[in-house]
Order: C-alpha cells, then structure tokens, then sequence
C-alpha cells in the first residue's frame, strides 16, 4: 500500500479499525482528542460501537465490559484521565479479558497542560490499577510505528488476554508524517471460548474479577505472574542506531529517543564513537538487550521528558556495570537536539579521558 501523510491520533485511530477494533469508548481530552472525534464518525460507518462516555471513569468500565463479550475493544486518553481509568484496568486485568488504551502523555502533575510529557512512565508501567499485575505498554517514536504498534496492541492483548497500553506523548499524536497503513482484516463471527455472549444452548460461562477467599487469590496472582514471566522473556522489544563501536551509549524512548538520534548523528559526524538505544516496550522493559550492550559500552546517558522515570529502569538492568547519566525536560518541555548533543559532548569526554587513564 502507498503512503499517506497522517495525524499521529488519526493513524492510530485508523490502525486500530483496520485490526479489528468492534467496540470503542471514550472521553475528549488534549492531545488526543482527534483519535476520539475520527472514530465518532468511522466506527458508525462500518457498523461498529461508538460511545463517547460521560466520563472516563464510565469510558474504562464500558471497554471492560465489551470485552467480557469477546470483541476488540479499546479505549484512549491523556494524563489526567488516563489516571482515572485506574481501578477499571485493574478489573479488566483480574477478569483476564484482552483490551487495549492508549494513553497520548501531556504535560503534569495535576491538571498540567496541553504539551507533549513522558511523566506517565510510572503510571503506565507501574501503576496502572492496583494489583500485582503489569500492563504490556508499547511506546512508538514516529507516526509508523504508532501504526504498527496499534495493530501490535491487539494482537498481544488477544495472545495474553491481558492489557495493553500504546504510550504515545503529545508530539507523537499532534504530529504529521508519511506512514503506510494496513490492509483492513475482516471481522469474524467467531468469539473466544471465555465470550459472554448468552448461554443459550451451551453452559454457563463466567468472568470473575475477585477471589473472596485469599488462598485463592494467592493462587490467582501466582497464575498472573507466570504469565508475566513469558511476556518477559518473550516480548521484549527495542531498537539501536551505531551500537557496534560506541564508547557513550544513549537510551531514549519516543519522541525523546527520537530526537536523541539526531543528537547521536551530529556527535559521530564530529568523531564520537556514540550509539543509541530506543525501548520500543516498556514493559517488559528491554533489559537483556540492554544488559549485553552494557558488556561493550564505558557509559550511558539516559534522555526523558520527565524527571528521570525510565532512569529507574535502567539503573535497575545495569548500574554497577557502567556509569549511568541522565537529562530531562519536564512539564511539556521537548528537548532539542542540540541540547542532548551538548551533554552527550559533556558526559563523552569525561567517559573518554577516564578510559584514556587506564
């Protein structure tokens, strides 16, 4: 198929009805809201649920409930309301029923603004509902790969029957690229054997949320962490840029690891034996990928639009075998490439005279 230039928000929306999404509920808010209004008017054209909620808290539980009858469902929204999805993710978790969101990250804490962040890292990858539970949470760093990871999305929350989250900051979902969409898959009359769709002539089927009985629970919980565990060995994702020869590596996820290429780009051009590491999940994060690059590198240099939240991850893979530094921009300031170079500069020649001492 040819490429067409498309709307982060519109390309995720398209890329979602072309999986096979059959039900969608949601709640404007900035910057995703255009995801929200494409759908309005797509999802009726093929036949499809449309409904935007009153809330998002009613958004969150109305996809749970859709996707207890075993069709693809989804839901999308931003910081604020992303955080009341909370206890509805949880539920879907406990119930085991496949769903999707997507959550287009702005700036915060609090009601903050309307500007690209990565401050929902912890949220996404932490605490997304209460629980010992983990969602599977994909951050793409272009229009394409908000394309792929949408259908991706889908595909894993079927595999699992678990939750997954497409983290996209503000710049991901306002921007505009050349991108390929998907052929459109036909939907199928066909529903999973745990589908709630009336026990006519059949037994009963049930989705339980809860265990009264803690022995239960227990048994339950050991259940899920098992199933995290093969999505931990299985599905970590990344990809890196000059890794082979690199003294520095950087790490950057979305539009931070984006930018942080171009930064990469200049300090090889200048002699700097430089690489990069992008994180295409974040949960599994891509630890064992990055553990082996830690083996050839003296150093990293860790590039976020938050405080440090993804820092903690890395540090948890690899602190104690090389140095880890950090920069980052908060409350919906985007890094600009000459800004990371300059302290890839910085942090590159004090990794270079140590290594030259030796």
């Amino acid at each position: 198929m040819t490429k067409e230039l498309l709307k982060g928000n519109i390309a995720i929306a398209e890329a979602a009805v072309r999986a096979g999404l059959t039900a969608y509920f949601g709640y404007p808010i900035t910057p995703q809201t255009e995801l929200l209004e494409y759908l309005s008017k797509r999802l009726p054209e093929l036949g499809r649920v449309f409904l935007q909620a009153e809330s998002e808290v009613a958004a969150i539980n109305m996809v749970y409930g859709a996707a207890c009858t075993g069709v693809r469902s989804m839901s999308s929204s931003s910081s604020p309301g992303f955080s009341l999805m909370q206890e509805g993710m949880s539920y879907i978790a406990s119930a085991e029923v496949p769903a999707v969101l997507v959550d287009v990250m702005r700036g915060g804490p609090g009601l903050g603004n309307i500007q690209p962040s990565q401050a929902d890292y912890f949220q996404v990858t932490r605490s997304a509902g209460h629980g010992d539970y983990h969602s599977i949470v994909l951050a793409p760093a272009s229009v394409q790969e908000a394309i792929d990871f949408t259908t991706l999305a889908f595909d894993l929350a079927d595999e699992y029957r678990h939750l997954v989250v497409i983290a996209a900051d503000g710049q991901i979902g306002q921007m505009m690229e050349a991108a390929e969409l998907p052929p459109m898959r036909a939907l199928t009359a066909d529903r999973p054997a745990y589908a709630l769709t009336g026990a006519k002539d059949r037994p009963r089927r049930t989705v339980v949320p809860f265990h009264m009985q803690p022995e239960d629970q227990e048994a339950f919980n050991i259940r899920i962490q098992e199933k995290l565990e093969v999505i931990r060995h299985k599905e970590q994702r990344s990809t890196e840029y000059a890794t082979d020869d690199a003294l520095l590596l950087v790490i950057g996820y979305g539009t931070a690891g984006r930018i942080a290429y171009s930064a990469v780009e200049q300090a090889r051009s200048e002699g700097m034996r430089v690489g990069l590491f992008r994180p295409q999940t974040l949960y599994p994060f891509p630890e064992d990928r990055l553990c082996e690059l830690a083996d050839q590198v003296e150093g990293c240099l860790v590039v976020e639009m938050n405080a440090g939240q993804m820092l903690d991850d890395v540090k948890l893979a690899i602190e104690g075998q090389i140095p880890v530094e950090f920069y980052g921009r908060m409350g919906g300031m985007v890094p600009m490439p000459d800004e990371i170079y300059g302290r890839i500069k910085q942090v590159y020649e004090r990794l270079f005279a140590r290594v030259q001492t030796w």
